[in-house]
């Protein structure tokens, strides 16, 4: 029988081992089992922990109550020695310092954040934590030592106080550097530097960058929690006078921030707080916190702002020393980071340099991005100006800047001598694909390269399949979610906006959930969503709030508050996220129930509601087919919903009836109100019903059936494009692969006529835009205020890629239980996806070939997976390994004709309609497919032979002969079709 392999991939909280900094004392563990045998199935586990010795009265501190009674696990499998001392050396501090070695065992088949089983963990500390896991049949290896250290857990640990520039560093200044020096003797075993900042900071210590961080400390609801992170700069002392240097800027505390040409909202001064802690060979812990004895200077950076850009004048020497106040601030808003930090996460090579019609030149690196340029410039003179300029499109041949509205996006440097120089900004950032440089002759293109920024998530999820313009699309949300997941989640990345709309991750949240490990970092944001919440439980529309508008309340945006942590509950398992939201949550739902009032139908005031529809006219968004009243009152019965799964998840049976009673209440209200007995839905537009149908808003069978086929005809009636905004995307293709028309949504998915998913691709997209067309087919730019071209809530529709197309979707929080159900597609013949779960990699991969349909499985240890594949009646489970099946391909050949068919059967038959669409084109009957098919909505039951007929508005369009001759060859029995 072969072995249980010892666990990896030890994790504290949501961080990978090892951490540095955490907050907390009692971080929960997770692990993963990478081997078992197949009737593995773990039942206990040991968790040893080493840590520096105690005094001798805090010995036995964890016996009693903790001794394998882990957070209300079952009991211990050891009996008393449980929790005893197993190791334990020496005493004191230093080199020769002791270690306590403890062992707790816990009866449990838990291995996704599982109690800390010790003693809390004291500011500062480290330990060492090693798992092993069992069955009945016996016990794995010990995993290899993780890493744990603390930072510093309590406002009374920093000696630190912030401290700002007295005389320079003002609004419009150049950027200031803060000093200050520590002399340290020989034998330095240990170094830390905590810090934070009102603005940027960027530390370097005796000339040594500190970090990989880039933008730190990134952005958080300012007033009510400041991020600080722990450096482990052990390496970068050295005996004697060590120099600590800080560079501050502007960043989102001080600069532009918002549309409303706004700047130092949180405050109007910069100022930086620093505690570097040095512990010596002997023991002692020498100190070096800002205080008044800090000096401030200017240095080369003349301004620097996130949207307009940074200037450097290289010439600058820094300034004279200048002194600095200490600031009155709260050190109790510090917070440790819950993800991890931004930084450089690649670097692109220019694809061509080239010169635009005007005789500007130009640099593609062929890839819509988030970073800065890095350039190598040679030969300048002292005095010369290299200017940057930074677009995502071009528009004429020229940069296109319009959709950048009053962002500069600029970068520029003075030159001071004719060396080879690097240049570089670090405290801006720009969203682009082009840049534009003046001041350099003859650019070469290795001398240019961009540099791409943003938070250091994990990479977990992929898909492929057979469909090339499929899988680029994929690649587009990959790239989009990288370039606006820059701290907190952001709407786009270039123009003067870069805001976190609630709205847009409330949709996006299970898409990034699968791509990227975004556990912590969303969990950073939710804490700042629950400190911006107003008292009367409304939700900002961005968070962090910077619009700053009373009693904001808009259905899709403020439902973040209950959606977000309910995605990340379900794809992490982590239910403690779900008990620490639950209020925010509640008084969300609250507050909207209070807007619907008695009658429990939220109606009326101020809604996004379906945003950016595509039929809404450039200039006016808000002008969605799907009534807002409908939308509102569907995502109040969704949010009460979700309340109440998750109040019973964390075990308050009281609040989950009580929600679960508003739930069924609205959705009552809203039938009566809003849904015929014939089930169409007030406004009757694809939203509308795309809610109803996944949000279990329609009372009977048969309304949820009709509301099915209204759905599929009002596709098919848009000529299968997709007719829907930020609200409905997400549902669409769900909504008809569950009411049985999965085809349609294949031809919705894979449509490449404007507007579609796929027709960015055809034009050159490679991010998802804000609009179905920001760029138009003649290459012209939208003319609308809002046009980016890296926005991604549009590429929600990834979920179902992962979910449904290959098949791979969450049965249970955390993966613990995987459902695969597939749903192949005629005009695909392969799909796969993979994802990193909480328990290992798991993996679905099917093809169509030979008149089969094979399918191939992976399922991680500590996870079963729930089969279901077409044919089969019912699904079956299996447990952790690989597996694979062969079932008859559902289509294996085209589908045929019914030999009398209805319009809507012509329409559903592709390779007929595709002739006819092109026939109606040539005889000028319609101007495409969707013009084509706008006319024969009416139509949809009428027999085909009615078709030229229809097409034609019965013969006051001409060109219906030659319509009703190719229609004709086509339904004959000898045609191919």
């Amino acid at each position: 029988m072969p072995d249980i392999a010892p666990p990896t991939a030890l994790r504290f909280e949501h961080q990978p081992a090892p951490v540095l900094g955490l907050g907390t004392a009692t971080p929960r563990l997770s692990w993963q089992v990478p081997a078992a045998p197949d009737a593995y199935t773990q039942t206990r586990y040991e968790i040893e922990v080493t840590r520096p010795a105690r005094p001798a009265g805090q010995a036995g501190s964890e016996r009693g109550a903790k001794v394998g009674d882990v957070a209300g696990q079952a009991g211990s499998e050891r009996g008393a020695e449980v929790g005893d001392i197993v190791g334990q050396a020496g005493s004191g501090r230093g080199a020769e310092a002791g270690r306590e070695v403890r062992v707790f065992a816990v009866a449990s088949g838990e291995q996704v954040l599982v109690p800390w089983p010790g003693a809390p963990l004291a500011s500062r500390e480290a330990a060492a934590v090693r798992v092993r896991v069992g069955d009945a049949q016996g016990w794995s290896d010990w995993s290899e030592a993780a890493t744990v250290e603390t930072g510093l857990l309590e406002r009374g640990d920093w000696t630190a106080r912030f401290v700002s520039p007295r005389e320079i560093g003002a609004w419009g200044s150049p950027s200031p550097i803060l000093t200050g020096t520590i002399e340290l003797p020989a034998g330095v075993v240990k170094g830390r530097l905590y810090a934070t900042a009102h603005g940027l900071y960027e530390a370097r210590l005796n000339g040594t960058r500190v970090g990989d961080e880039q933008l730190a400390p990134g952005w958080t609801a300012y007033q009510h929690r400041l991020r600080y992170r722990s450096h482990d700069v052990t390496t970068l002392l050295t005996d004697g006078v060590n120099r600590l240097e800080v560079q501050l800027g502007n960043g989102w505390f001080r600069g532009y921030l918002g549309f409303r040409d706004q700047h130092s909202l949180y405050g109007d001064r910069l100022a930086l707080l620093a505690q570097l802690e040095v512990e010596t060979a002997g023991g002692r812990v020498l100190t070096l916190a800002t205080d008044g004895s800090w000096t401030a200077r200017e240095g080369a950076v003349v301004s620097d702002d996130i949207y307009n850009g940074q200037r450097t004048d290289l010439r600058r020497e820094l300034g004279p020393e200048s002194t600095v106040d200490v600031l009155d601030a709260d050190l109790g808003l510090l917070v440790a980071p819950d993800g991890p930090h931004v930084r450089v996460t690649d670097v692109l090579p220019a694809v061509e340099v080239f010169t635009s019609p005007s005789g500007r030149t130009l640099v593609d690196f062929g890839q819509n991005l988030v970073g800065w340029v890095r350039l190598t410039a040679r030969g300048g003179q002292e005095g010369d100006v290299i200017r940057l300029r930074h677009a995502e499109v071009l528009e004429d041949g020229e940069l296109g800047v319009r959709p950048l509205r009053e962002a500069k996006a600029t970068d520029e440097w003075i030159l001071r001598n004719a060396d080879e120089v690097v240049l570089e900004p670090g405290l801006t950032f720009h969203g682009f694909r082009y840049a534009e440089v003046t001041g350099v002759e003859n650019l070469r293109r290795e001398d240019i390269v961009a540099v791409v920024v943003g938070s250091g998530l994990r990479r977990t999820g992929w898909f492929c399949s057979s469909h090339e313009l499929l899988d680029r699309f994929h690649e587009n949300v990959v790239w989009g979610m990288r370039g606006n997941f820059v701290d907190v989640p952001t709407d786009c990345p270039q123009r003067d906006e870069r805001l976190g709309w609630t709205g847009d991750i409330q949709v996006f949240s299970p898409t990034a959930s699968f791509l990227f490990d975004s556990a912590g970092f969303l969990t950073s944001w939710l804490a700042d969503l629950a400190a911006e919440q107003q008292k009367d439980g409304s939700v900002p529309h961005v968070v962090p709030d910077v619009i700053r508008q009373p009693g904001p309340a808009a259905a899709a945006w403020g439902d973040a508050a209950a959606i977000v942590p309910w995605v990340v509950y379900q794809r992490t398992g982590d239910a403690g996220l779900l008990e620490r939201q639950l209020p925010s949550m509640r008084a969300w739902v609250d507050r909207i129930a209070g807007l619907a009032g008695d009658g429990l139908l939220w109606a009326g005031g101020f809604q996004f509601g379906d945003w950016l529809d595509p039929a809404a006219p450039p200039e006016d968004p808000f002008r969605a087919k799907a009534d807002p009243d409908v939308v509102a009152t569907a995502h109040l019965a969704r949010s009460a919903e979700i309340v109440a799964r998750a109040a019973e998840a964390v075990g308050d049976g009281d609040v989950a009836r009580e929600y679960g009673e508003l739930a069924e209440r609205v959705r009552a209200a809203f039938a009566r109100e809003y849904v015929t007995d014939g089930g169409r839905v007030l406004s009757d537009a694809p939203t509308a019903y795309a809610l109803a149908l996944q949000w279990a808003l329609l009372p009977t069978a048969g309304q949820r059936k009709l509301a099915g086929e209204r759905l599929a005809d009002l596709v098919r009636a848009a000529g299968f494009r997709i007719s829907t905004g930020f609200v409905g995307t997400p549902l669409m293709t769900d909504a008809l692969a569950d009411a049985g028309h999965p085809e349609l949504a294949y031809r919705l998915l894979l449509q490449t006529g404007v507007p579609s998913w796929l027709y960015p691709v055809t034009m050159g997209a490679t991010t998802v835009w804000e609009r179905w067309d920001s760029m138009l087919p003649d290459g012209s730019i939208n003319p609308g205020q809002m046009t980016s071209f890296n926005h991604y809530a549009l590429g929600a529709v990834a979920d179902w890629l992962h979910r449904r197309v290959a098949g791979l979707a969450p049965g249970e929080p955390g993966y613990r239980r995987i459902d695969v159900r597939p749903q192949p597609g005629r005009r695909l013949t392969h799909a796969a996806a993979k994802h990193l779960t909480p328990y290992g990699e798991a993996s679905v991969s099917w093809r169509r070939d030979g008149g089969e349909l094979r399918l191939e499985v992976v399922v991680p240890v500590g996870a079963t997976a729930s089969v279901l594949l077409p044919g089969w009646s019912e699904p079956i489970d299996v447990r952790h390994g690989r597996h694979d099946w062969a079932v008859e391909d559902p289509y294996a050949s085209e589908a045929a004709l019914p030999a009398e068919p209805s319009i809507r059967q012509l329409m559903d038959h592709a390779p007929t309609w595709d002739k006819l669409v092109a026939t109606a084109r040539e005889a000028g009957v319609a101007t495409g497919e969707a013009d084509l098919a706008d006319r024969l909505a009416r139509y949809l039951d009428a027999p085909a032979t009615g078709f030229a007929d229809a097409a034609t508005a019965h013969g006051f369009i001409p060109g219906g002969d030659q319509l009703a001759a190719r229609l004709t060859a086509l339904l004959s029995p000898s045609s191919d079709r």
